[in-house]
């Protein structure tokens, strides 16, 4: 177990703010998310253990010689132990919770190893989804997405939009998950979990 205030000078740890092509706006930083308050508190989240932030810039690289102009913007890093028992709390008892992993089982994102990740334009602007960050509902799940074509419920443009990410983040060694376009976990959940720290 590592204190979230002491990553800062953790060797296994780097700042997000460092990786070269990569644009920083956590949600969980600011009232611009589900539960619409800053549920950090002060604390200095923007980390990733190093192999998954070199894995980031990597990311970052591809993206940059694929598709000039585009860059990937990073919502959410490192979530202490704290702040999962938190944000599971306001879901707890709902349909909901099955979008968080469950605080005892802990999330990868509590061990510096998943980051949640979106594409901005060469304009900066955030390009179209078809669904916000942490929108949870089935509209964000990567698994339905040939379904929401068939209907019209996304579009050509937004999928395409959704591969660019996944081609970026897969061949620097993340997998995505089946409920979220813009979560990626770098590294065996099983390993993670039973190897690493948690950051608390």
């Amino acid at each position: 177990m590592i204190a979230c205030e002491d990553i800062a000078g953790h060797p296994d740890f780097r700042t997000l703010l460092s990786l070269e092509g990569v644009d920083v706006d956590l949600r969980y930083a600011s009232p611009d998310n589900f539960v619409g308050r800053d549920v950090y508190g002060g604390l200095d989240c923007a980390y990733l253990r190093r192999e998954a932030a070199a894995a980031l810039a990597s990311a970052a690289q591809w993206l940059a010689r694929q598709r000039p102009g585009y860059r990937l913007r990073v919502l959410d890093a490192l979530r202490p132990q704290r702040v999962q028992e938190a944000l599971y709390a306001e879901l707890a008892g709902t349909p909901l919770a099955l979008y968080l992993a469950h605080p005892e089982r802990g999330s990868i994102h509590s061990f510096g190893m998943a980051v949640d990740v979106t594409l901005l334009d060469p304009q900066g602007r955030e390009v179209d989804m078809g669904s916000g960050f942490d929108e949870m509902a089935p509209i964000s799940h990567p698994e339905y997405e040939a379904e929401h074509l068939a209907r019209g419920l996304l579009s050509a443009a937004q999928l395409s939009e959704r591969g660019w990410l996944r081609a970026a983040m897969r061949q620097a060694g993340f997998h995505g998950i089946a409920t979220e376009w813009w979560h990626f976990d770098f590294g065996d959940r099983v390993l993670v979990r039973r190897e690493l720290p948690r950051v608390l």
